[in-house]
């Protein structure tokens, strides 16, 4: 009787494959998506970066003839180096203050925490357009409010926007101004799900607080930082909005920027496959950065 029982509750081959496909019949829907808006027009854009377009007449096959043609443009190299010079300067800017603020707003001793997070985070629901426009009245070399306060302190009128040595500090600090915010909301979500026991056993043993944030919230937050900085760099590479608002690219081409000079080429232009190789150097930097950061950082990350 035993053995009809057990017979009777073996599932089927039928059942067993039913149960395997299921999951990929679920996913198929999402996938269909993802393959139709974002494989296969990378795919094509990677055909594309070998041929010379202009959108009306059919494509010419010129094999490297754009990665040639943009490595001897002198404005190319030079939006490669605004580039790596803003993700240098706004990564750190961005990400550093973030966690002595999160962990400050994690303090119960701090009276009107939330409306703090409230101040910090409205930069960032705020779009880039209409950031980018009030800075631009801010930074104004003659009627500006920052040149105002300055000049109250005794410091000269700065030509933010307009001098070539400065205009890209002064990109980098209003990027940094509007993602503190965010950076501050994932650091201190991640600050509140740290246990208790281990602040309990760090103040048993004699920690000062400096020892405590050095020693135990630093490395329980690794893989958050991790994530965090990742996420600002790819952010930085795609830097255009507050360029395209704030100096549009000047003065001459100092504040060119590889998704600004992809922008000019790709829609003023419309030299789509010089355009579309561009974007392909572009995304190698992002990819190779992302591996290094990864290689780097990961020795001090645990997942868990």
């Amino acid at each position: 009787m035993s053995h009809v029982i057990a017979g009777r509750g073996k599932p089927s081959r039928l059942s067993r494959l039913s149960e395997s496909i299921a999951p990929y019949l679920f996913l198929t829907p999402a996938f269909s998506l993802l393959l139709i808006f974002t494989i296969i027009p990378i795919i094509n854009a990677a055909r594309l970066m070998f041929y010379e377009w202009n959108l009306v007449s059919p494509p010419k096959f010129i094999g490297l003839g754009n990665f040639v043609r943009l490595f001897h443009d002198d404005v190319f190299l030079k939006s490669i180096y605004n580039t790596l010079y803003f993700v240098a300067g706004s990564v750190p800017l961005s990400v550093l203050p973030a966690l002595p603020l999160a962990w400050l707003f994690s303090r119960e001793w701090l009276k009107g925490r939330g409306v703090f997070e409230v101040i910090y985070f409205i930069p960032v629901v705020c779009g880039w357009v209409e950031v980018a426009t009030v800075w631009r009245f801010l930074l104004d070399s003659r009627v500006g409010l920052v040149n105002y306060i300055l000049g109250l302190l005794g410091i000269g009128r700065i030509k933010w926007l307009t001098d070539p040595s400065i205009v890209m500090i002064a990109v980098i600090l209003v990027h940094a101004w509007k993602h503190i915010g965010y950076n501050t909301v994932i650091f201190h979500a991640a600050i509140n799900s740290i246990p208790k026991f281990y602040y309990e056993a760090a103040e048993i043993d004699g920690a000062s607080t400096h020892q405590i944030f050095r020693h135990v919230t630093i490395p329980l937050l690794m893989p958050i930082i991790f994530f965090v900085i990742v996420v600002n760099t790819i952010w930085a590479f795609y830097v255009f909005p507050q360029v395209y608002v704030l100096t549009h690219g000047g003065p001459g081409y100092a504040s060119y920027t590889m998704v600004f000079y992809l922008y000019h080429y790709g829609f003023i232009m419309y030299d789509m496959g010089y355009a579309i190789a561009s974007a392909m150097v572009l995304f190698a930097l992002i990819t190779l950065f992302a591996y290094f950061q990864g290689r780097i950082l990961s020795r001090e990350v645990r997942f868990k």
